[in-house]
């Protein structure tokens, strides 16, 4: 039998896309409807799912959510990660790290995520430990990198990975969390260039 087992349930690798395709309507009814019009009821039948099944992956409605959170810093993860092994020059990469991270702060998926893990301090901190201190450090290495070469003149890299972040992130986050219309592509890729501009001129070996 190649569809299904002898007991007529799914195969394994049909059971993972069922499940992926109900973190896909999970995040879709966080974004448009928020925490309190995501239900379980509402993502199967957006999934074309059954609750059961839902209960039987995630246990409950914070488990799913906790899965999305963890689903959505895997794949962030994964991608800094593979943008740092690509080669650049440092201007290029530090700038593409400010447009990434402005980019992900304030798209509609990690809104909704923040938005949620408000309401729970277990979700709060599974996303500061999947999220920022997962993403961190991956570019803190980075900068190390750097100043060991004498691109940068730091002592700190998590400091230096902090002002970074600070020059491009600035306050846009919080302001979209509260219902402000997010930067658009070109606003973000214009910020992040005068970010990483801004980050050689205090920290570069040649200033």
């Amino acid at each position: 039998m190649t569809g299904q087992s002898r007991r007529g349930r799914p195969r394994s690798g049909e059971q993972a896309a069922r499940r992926r395709a109900a973190l896909d309507a999970a995040l879709a009814e966080l974004v448009e409807h928020g925490l309190e019009g995501m239900t379980m009821q509402a993502v199967a039948a957006r999934a074309g799912s059954s609750k059961e099944s839902l209960y039987s992956w995630f246990g409950n409605r914070q488990g799913l959510l906790a899965a999305l959170i963890e689903r959505q810093s895997e794949q962030v993860n994964a991608a800094v990660t593979a943008a740092l092994e690509r080669p650049a020059e440092p201007r290029a990469m530090l700038t593409a790290i400010a447009e990434n991270l402005l980019g992900l702060l304030v798209g509609e998926a990690s809104v909704a995520l923040n938005r949620a893990a408000m309401a729970s301090a277990e979700l709060s901190e599974l996303l500061l430990r999947h999220g920022r201190h997962t993403t961190g450090p991956l570019v803190e290495a980075y900068l190390g990198r750097l100043a060991a070469d004498g691109v940068l003149r730091i002592d700190d890299p998590a400091e230096a990975f902090g002002l970074l972040y600070g020059l491009a992130v600035r306050d846009l986050q919080i302001r979209v969390l509260l219902g402000e219309r997010p930067p658009s592509a070109d606003e973000i890729r214009a910020g992040a260039r005068v970010a990483a501009d801004r980050f050689l001129a205090l920290t570069g070996a040649g200033r």
